[in-house]
């Protein structure tokens, strides 16, 4: 089945994408707020990187900044959103808690159509919707060039 990212033997965004299907619009809406408090802090060294700018994505109406690499072969992640965006905080860090440290290979698996799967789309609105699937686009094709580079 594609869509999943092998974890030991659980099947992350397929056990994720479940739980959110049998969930009611109002718990999918927070369960996502609870992971905004969740995103890890920006490392120091990233807060003024020079090249900050090219790490943003442009198609989301949220500052959105993110950093994704390869290393030792598992995705690094790192990303700053603000705090005042808890909606978009949430999607990005529930993205790191299963993307960081994956195989690069399984971030490619990931299905474009996420938000759907996991009944968001309805509840976000249409410009969300666009942003956060760009959030996830940007990821994958970052990991898809540090792989190749």
């Amino acid at each position: 089945m594609v869509g999943h990212i092998h974890l030991g033997n659980e099947l992350i965004f397929d056990t994720l994408i479940s739980r959110f299907q049998r969930a009611d619009r109002d718990l999918r809406l927070d369960t996502l707020l609870a992971y905004a408090g969740k995103l890890r802090e920006l490392p120091p060294t990233l807060h003024n990187a020079i090249d900050r700018e090219r790490h943003r994505v442009s198609e989301c109406q949220t500052p959105v900044f993110l950093w994704i690499g390869v290393e030792d072969g598992v995705v690094t992640f790192h990303a700053d959103v603000p705090r005042e965006s808890p909606t978009v905080r949430g999607y990005v860090s529930l993205l790191q808690s299963r993307i960081e440290g994956a195989n690069p290979a399984d971030v490619g698996e990931i299905p474009d159509d996420l938000l759907e799967r996991l009944g968001l789309t309805a509840a976000l609105g249409m410009t969300r919707t666009q942003g956060l699937t760009a959030i996830l686009g940007r990821i994958k094709r970052a990991v898809a060039s540090a792989r190749e580079g």
